[in-house]
């Protein structure tokens, strides 16, 4: 199958860094010494229940192929709720699709709906 997702990899040689801030309750990633290129913000709504709320990149990063910015701060977060043994409602319509769209990744489980 050559269907191209909308969170197709852009860019495979990018240095990624992604950094979990719990007390903020957020991953944001810093990318070839750009900080916060990329933001995914999280509440909890129970002791084991977080939201995934919006998913955020600057006005100066957009339409320049950073998409796999957005898809590292997602995988992150869902490797979170692995490591935390929670799960998750999904606001944020980026997360959603993209978590519809892998499913091979293994993350459906996780996910309230």
């Amino acid at each position: 199958n050559t269907h191209m997702s909308a969170f197709s990899v852009l860019s495979p040689n990018a240095d990624l860094r992604v950094k979990h801030d719990r007390y903020n309750l957020c991953f944001s990633i810093n990318l070839d010494g750009h900080q916060d290129i990329a933001v995914l913000r999280y509440k909890f709504t129970s002791k084991k229940e977080v939201d995934l709320l919006s998913t955020y990149v600057p006005e100066s990063f957009r339409g320049k192929g950073y998409i796999l910015t957005i898809l590292s701060s997602i995988r992150a977060a869902m490797d979170f709720l692995v490591e935390e043994n929670l799960k998750a409602h999904i606001s944020c319509c980026y997360i959603k699709k993209y978590v519809e769209e892998t499913p091979l990744l293994g993350y459906k489980h996780l996910i309230i709906f």
